[in-house]
């Protein structure tokens, strides 16, 4: 069952005081070490009586019966999803019975081959949620080709591929290993899937599936016309995996620049078909001028001055097309390929926001929304605790060795540690360390071989990971029971994402948000929201940060008020 339901939220305003110090960045290492002590944690469920409300969109629906967060109903299977056979068995074996709500909700419209925006909450099993029809799609694909290419006709059809976009290396490797779970019988991967990332070259032989992040994978297309143009004829299916990220920031114009590589040659490609020329009488080919051109447009922007160009008939028949005319090709054209976009975090309010930018470029797009998208996750629970720079060791420690009474359904506990910079995980692991309490660091100083060590003997073994937001995003790491935020996090963003790393796929699990005076207004919005089953959707900015955010909007409200008082006066 599918849900539609549209409705809008407002946070609170709040007047917060002065910029805060950093608790453990500005640290000068005065230990204290509580004795040990042991208190018994019960964790109750904060059932909400309403799912999350997000626009117009696609909404995960509850079982009908108990009331589950996570799992679709009984009734529903892998194969009532439209998937087929041979994936169906595939995933039973790698462990995955049961559907998630949002793989529910969501696999049907990837299947269909309509655009899809799945924006969920972490954890509710998005990565299976694009891998699973992908690997459907690409397997049925190719069990069709080799029929037709065992037929009388004897002739292939063209390969395809699927292309999965990443914000890190990180997560690039992560989604392969997802990908590579699903086997068959005998125990072998459904499809070839490579990473390309980092050192690693273009591969020899042809994958179905290629992850990688947007600089890669312009750096192995860029100075190679001739891949590029067969590369992008082939890709049929592109995921952009945390795509608030990859549409912001340092990512944006390279994403950009490979969004209308991709869509000009869906362009080209649907012309030439309606006037029946082959598909090597058209070029995907970019000059120099065509990419500056690209680092400049903005991504809202790219369908907006479209127009008809008259000439570009006689060029295509001409077997060629000028370097600029990939911004005059009409608007309306046929599909050939299929854009996903997945996020934890995705605002649509401002017009640069990743979500209104989405709404603007795909305006047809199955959006298909989490029902705790942006709100409290009611297997969660969280604790708030007020520290001053005199009792933040102390309570630090308190809030660790807790942790150890709320241990996973494996028996391991496994801690994560927030603060806000290198130079406090440092510090917060010298603390840890000094009391006792053995942990790993996992920061963007570390090189790429130490955290991924890190992160498999914490997964392995368990224990206490301190880390920065490095950690926070995208990274799964099974059966985490406890998150504490030691510092207080910066940004809306931030915070979603860091308590997202416990209370995953249906688990339970545990926060402990440590915050000074300053940021007690902060912390009573958040607090607010979550009492009233509200998103937090209107302190989110990737430029300004939670604090800075309410910090102006209490300056405008004072300049108002002065306003107001002046009226009187003169009055």
């Amino acid at each position: 069952m599918m849900l539609h339901r549209s409705a809008t939220s407002m946070l609170p305003l709040y007047k917060l005081s002065s910029s805060p110090p950093k608790l453990f960045s500005q640290f000068r290492y005065a230990y204290s070490v509580l004795s040990n002590s042991s208190s018994s944690l019960r964790i109750s469920l904060l059932w909400l009586s309403h799912p999350r409300r997000f626009g117009t969109v696609t909404t995960a629906a509850y079982r009908k019966e108990g009331g589950d967060t996570f799992f679709t109903e009984e009734s529903v299977s892998w194969t009532s999803l439209g998937v087929s056979d041979k994936v169906s068995q595939a995933l039973y074996n790698a462990g995955l019975g049961q559907p998630s709500l949002v793989q529910a909700a969501s696999i049907p419209s990837i299947l269909s081959g309509r655009d899809v925006v799945v924006a969920a909450e972490t954890g509710s099993g998005k990565t299976h949620s694009f891998l699973v029809p992908l690997i459907d799609k690409l397997c049925n694909e190719q069990n069709d080709s080799a029929n037709f290419a065992s037929s009388d006709q004897g002739v292939s059809q063209p390969r395809k591929i699927s292309l999965v976009l990443c914000p890190n290396v990180t997560l690039s490797e992560q989604v392969v290993r997802m990908a590579d779970g699903l086997c068959d019988e005998n125990g072998k991967p459904l499809l070839s899937v490579v990473s390309l990332c980092g050192r690693q070259g273009w591969p020899v032989n042809e994958p179905d599936i290629i992850v990688s992040t947007p600089a890669a994978l312009l750096n192995n297309i860029d100075p190679k016309n001739f891949r590029r143009t067969d590369f992008i004829r082939s890709v049929k299916y592109v995921v952009f995996d945390e795509a608030d990220m990859l549409l912001s920031g340092g990512y944006q114009n390279k994403v950009i620049r490979l969004i209308h590589m991709l869509r000009f040659d869906e362009k080209l490609l649907s012309r030439s078909n309606e006037q029946n020329l082959p598909e090597s009488e058209t070029s995907s080919h970019f000059s120099s001028e065509d990419e500056d051109n690209l680092q400049d447009e903005d991504l809202s922007e790219e369908e907006g001055d479209a127009v008809e160009n008259d000439d570009l008939d006689e060029e295509l028949e001409a077997g060629h097309v000028k370097s600029t005319d990939w911004r005059r090709v009409r608007k309306v054209y046929k599909r050939s390929k299929q854009y996903i976009f997945v996020a934890a975090t995705l605002p649509v309010n401002g017009k640069r926001t990743a979500g209104a930018v989405l709404k603007k470029m795909f305006p047809e797009a199955n959006w298909v929304s989490g029902n705790y998208l942006h709100c409290h996750n009611p297997r969660l629970k969280q604790r708030w605790i007020e520290v001053t720079f005199d009792t933040q060791v102390d309570e630090l420690i308190k809030a660790v060795k807790n942790g150890f009474e709320s241990r996973s359904v494996s028996g391991q506990c496994r801690t994560m540690v927030f603060a806000n910079t290198v130079e406090a995980v440092e510090s917060v692991a010298k603390i840890l360390m000094r009391g006792g309490l053995e942990c790993y660091h996992y920061h963007k100083d570390c090189s790429l071989e130490d955290r991924a060590k890190t992160l498999a003997d914490f997964q392995e073994k368990g224990g206490i990971l301190v880390c920065t937001d490095a950690a926070a995003r995208g990274i799964d790491i099974p059966n985490v029971s406890h998150v504490i935020q030691a510092d207080f996090a910066t940004s809306a963003v931030d915070f979603i994402h860091r308590v997202g790393r416990t209370a995953r796929a249906g688990q339970y699990g545990l926060v402990t948000s440590m915050y000074t005076e300053s940021n007690r207004d902060l912390v009573a919005a958040v607090r607010r929201a979550g009492e009233l089953s509200q998103p937090v959707e209107t302190a989110f900015s990737r430029k300004r940060s939670f604090r800075n955010k309410l910090k102006k909007r209490a300056a405008l409200q004072r300049i108002t008020d002065s306003r107001a008082d002046e009226e009187r006066v003169l009055a």
